[in-house]
């Protein structure tokens, strides 16, 4: 089942427990290690608990985890996959694990909502454009006149893949 809610999980390291039989969620094996993850409401090993993205092992690297469209993902990749909200940066909605996205300086939109400001265009990969306080222009609409080569950016389009399991 893919989950677009994001969900903002603590992992807590717990010592194991004499007699406690606990499945790792993310192998399936059985924890007998002395120290385990619980995060999701679930039972990691140590080693199991890592980022979709970096495989960074998450229970080094912080206490808090992020989860969405089915990726467990460190808070660097969950912020360069969503963004900080994890919401389109133009109309607040959130925007779907499997959705394809659209990216400039660091925010993130909807592929219906990257638009030029002035003309509601709608700007697509490999199209220029114009990033002015916060708002996108396409090349014939920028604000102040004539265009400038070295001040064009080329269009990038993300395409975020879900989670793959063995």
């Amino acid at each position: 089942m893919v989950n677009s809610r994001v969900e903002t999980a603590a992992v807590a390291v717990t010592g194991g427990s004499v007699g406690a039989v606990r499945s790792c969620a993310g192998c399936g094996g059985r924890i007998s290690d002395r120290f385990l993850l619980f995060s999701m409401d679930r039972y990691w090993h140590t080693r199991c608990l890592k980022c979709s993205c970096c495989q960074a092992q998450l229970g080094e690297i912080g206490s808090t985890c992020f989860s969405k469209g089915g990726m467990i993902l460190c808070k660097n990749d969950y912020i360069r996959l969503f963004g900080h909200s994890g919401a389109c940066s133009a109309c607040g909605q959130s925007i779907p694990a499997s959705e394809m996205v659209m990216r400039a300086q660091g925010n993130v939109y909807h592929l219906k909502c990257f638009t030029c400001a002035t003309c509601r265009n709608r700007l697509v990969p490999g199209d220029r454009f114009h990033y002015v306080n916060g708002t996108i222009f396409c090349e014939h609409d920028r604000p102040g006149g004539a265009l400038l080569s070295s001040h064009l950016t080329p269009l990038q389009s993300n395409t975020l893949l879900p989670d793959q399991k063995d």
